[in-house]
């Protein structure tokens, strides 16, 4: 279903409305025609663009009509060069994948908060619905702890339950704890219908696509790896998607991974022996996925440190 649907090879657009400073002038000039029509060079078929609660709601709770119209402006110009869009609430009113320095918190034991994230989704949905074959709806970026988990998988049914009164047929991916962890998707509930798929994310083995970054403390900050080094190779993919593909298999659902990288400490050629091993197992099972990130982020695929390798790593991505 995505891969006809058009959901199949992406691109991530991170850094141009979250994980960002939020100007105008950033907004504006950080992703620009010439870059949709790069990424649909590369052959892809769709863009994944994670936005913030804040690009849409004012702080009182009503609707920022600006951040909705560039939204909007967003997923038109994709369209423009034949690409379909992901649109990920990357952080929602309450939380986000990286609380502690976004100081988000109580969205999961907040009723009021959790509202607030449904009557979100709904107003997303009125203003997307018309392009129902061309958006998905991706409901939240990143669940981090287990224990979120009963409460996250209440919200999702009521909140899926919601958007279907207004957008029938518009794709909804929904994403496990730990991060979106590929192993994590068993404790997702059964898809509340046969346009939701399940999303997981991939920088595993993180201390090879993760080696030299600043911002965390689980690997040491000056230590290096090769993929040989860490069993980088689609066996290793492969045992590791195994779960996510028994429980999408056993709920007769699709699998899509929405997120996967390697960091920019990381050679170019050795970025490549990553991608090809996690591309295999991909088509293998036919996993449609969206590459993270197109520019800068420490993670730019369009980067000029990728120059040398580009062409052959656009064939496995």
């Amino acid at each position: 279903m995505l891969k006809e649907m058009g959901f199949y090879k992406g691109i991530n657009l991170g850094g141009w409305l979250s994980q960002c400073s939020y100007e105008e002038k950033h907004m504006d000039t950080f992703i620009s025609d010439e870059d949709y029509a790069v990424i649909a060079g590369w052959g892809a078929d769709h863009i994944r663009i994670p936005f913030d609660y804040n690009i849409l709601e004012n702080e009182d709770g009503s609707y920022n009509e600006k951040g909705f119209a560039r939204l909007r402006n967003a997923v038109e110009t994709g369209l423009k060069y034949g690409l379909n869009t992901v649109l990920d609430l990357h952080k929602t009113a309450g939380f986000s994948f990286d609380c502690y320095s976004e100081n988000e918190s109580g969205f999961f034991d907040s009723s009021a908060l959790q509202e607030r994230f449904c009557r979100l989704w709904e107003e997303v949905a009125r203003r997307f619905a018309d392009l129902s074959d061309h958006t998905a709806f991706e409901l939240l970026n990143e669940v981090t702890d287990m224990g979120f988990m009963p409460a996250w998988n209440s919200i999702v049914s009521r909140c899926i339950e919601r958007i279907r009164r207004i957008a029938p047929d518009t794709l909804i991916l929904v994403g496990s704890c730990h991060n979106n962890a590929a192993d994590m998707v068993p404790l997702l509930d059964a898809p509340f219908d046969s346009k939701v798929v399940y999303n997981m994310h991939c920088y595993e083995p993180l201390r090879f696509t993760h080696q030299g970054a600043y911002w965390t403390d689980a690997i040491a900050p000056d230590a290096r790896y090769s993929p040989k080094e860490c069993d980088v190779a689609p066996e290793y993919f492969e045992k590791l998607f195994s779960s996510a593909i028994e429980k999408a298999k056993a709920n007769g659902a699709e699998l899509y991974c929405g997120e996967y990288g390697a960091i920019d400490r990381v050679s170019p050629e050795d970025t490549l022996v990553w991608y090809k091993a996690i591309n295999a197992v991909f088509e293998k099972y036919g996993i449609s996925r969206c590459a993270w990130s197109y520019k800068k982020m420490d993670f730019g695929i369009s980067d000029s440190r990728l120059d040398s390798i580009r062409d052959r790593l656009i064939q496995v991505i």
